[in-house]
């Protein structure tokens, strides 16, 4: 199997180049011939990158597929350029067991189009109570190398510091979802005037930068590797650069949403911006969009949230928090970090691709674009904008908060191991 992938413009540097593409694995690039059986890209000079990586998806299966399916969770990652996605734990039943855990693996590979890397619970049901099966699910076929209990806390600072403790022995990673539960208590939005000023219960910064600070301290003494998800408050970088100063091995992600959406989103009362952690101030926004810049935040992750209708098309209070994410990605990023100069596209490379992979422990992703490396690859348009519809993207699901919003930057095709597991907008 060869493909040819005709003019692209790798991190979108440099002059257009072919590249070739056999057996999974790059063999040439620069000017080469086209085997007769080869499938062509023609990539006029658009921008060629590593497949992208998202640490932190809901993929709802099992227990929710009314929402999102493995199959449609991968074609919608597919389409947004992804080769990887690591699928949370808070299923029905909970990810925390070799059974569970090896049953997402396999339905990844089923589906075929993202290498689909199951995130194992750290607590028993998610309760926070007892430790799970962590060595059972790291050397399952599953491999699981990340843990979470996302959606909930990790509250207990002495079953956190068991858990990064186990963790080092196993050479995986904690990711801790950061809110201190008793600050947080009907908590509906950022605390803050515009909270106040709608009646919503506030959810205050320090519920997320106090957990940040104490777990960081905790891996620190552990010498073990904590990931904090969604960052979402100026503090919380202030807290990460602190840490990554004194040595801690601490990464964190931050979400596309919460580089570009505020609290401004409030005042519509629309369910559709209700999220986990809250949209913040413009001053948290533009704080984390220079933290991603400068390496205090390593990468992004969508955070990517399915929810039915009637979950999400109701009043405020008995919504349920979160947004899709997968196929908007890279167009947020484009918008907040390349059209700004904050990032080129090689620093769209190492914060959607290759310091997820790292993070995730996946030594055949985000790998350089060259000649012997993996061909887990994303084709980009940077010029080209299109219309946000939720109706019309993979997910089962449709709460999307950019409806109706032009947005820049178009995934044209993305290749998995040479495969073409998208292409042009639609599933190959």
């Amino acid at each position: 199997m060869s493909t040819v992938i005709q003019g692209a413009r790798p991190y979108g540097e440099g002059d257009p180049v072919d590249v070739l593409i056999e057996d999974g694995v790059i063999t040439a690039i620069g000017a080469v011939d086209v085997p007769e059986d080869a499938d062509v890209i023609d990539a006029g000079g658009q921008v060629l990158l590593p497949g992208f990586v998202d640490l932190h998806t809901h993929l709802r299966e099992p227990g929710r597929e009314d929402t999102e399916t493995i199959d449609s969770g991968s074609a919608a990652a597919a389409l947004g350029g992804y080769t990887a996605v690591f699928a949370m734990a808070n299923t029905d039943p909970v990810a925390d067991n070799a059974v569970i855990v090896e049953h997402v693996w396999r339905r990844g590979q089923e589906a075929g189009l993202v290498d689909v890397h199951p995130v194992g619970a750290v607590t028993v049901g998610l309760k926070g109570e007892k430790l799970a099966e962590l060595g059972t699910m790291a050397n399952s076929q599953a491999r699981v190398k990340v843990f979470s209990d996302d959606g909930l806390c990790v509250a207990d600072p002495l079953l956190m510091r068991r858990a990064l403790e186990y963790s080092t022995a196993l050479d995986v990673v904690i990711a801790q979802h950061a809110e201190e539960p008793r600050l947080t208590v009907g908590a509906q939005a950022h605390e803050g005037e515009r909270a106040a000023r709608l009646g919503y219960t506030g959810w205050p910064a320090a519920a997320e930068e106090s957990i940040v600070a104490r777990d960081c301290l905790l891996a620190l003494h552990a010498n073990a590797r904590l990931h904090v998800c969604h960052v979402s408050t100026s503090g919380t970088a202030d807290v990460l650069a602190w840490a990554k100063d004194r040595g801690t091995k601490v990464s964190a992600e931050v979400t596309p949403h919460h580089l570009l959406l505020t609290d401004e989103r409030l005042a519509t009362y629309d369910p559709v911006n209700k999220v986990n952690p809250p949209l913040r101030t413009e001053s948290d926004a533009a704080k984390l969009r220079n933290a991603l810049a400068e390496g205090v935040i390593d990468c992004v992750a969508t955070d990517h949230a399915p929810h039915a209708v009637q979950d999400k098309d109701t009043e405020w209070t008995a919504a349920r928090p979160g947004m899709l994410g997968l196929q908007t990605a890279l167009s947020i990023v484009t918008e907040t970090m390349v059209r700004t100069g904050l990032l080129d596209w090689r620093g769209v490379a190492r914060v959607m691709s290759e310091r997820p992979a790292e993070i995730g422990n996946l030594a055949d992703h985000g790998r350089p674009i060259e000649v012997g490396e993996p061909a887990n690859l994303a084709l980009v348009d940077p010029d080209a904008e299109w219309t946000v519809r939720g109706a019309e993207l993979a997910s089962i699901a449709a709460n999307t908060p950019y409806e109706g919003m032009r947005l820049p930057g178009v995934v044209t095709a993305t290749l998995l191991r040479g495969r073409i597991t998208a292409r042009d907008g639609k599933i190959c």
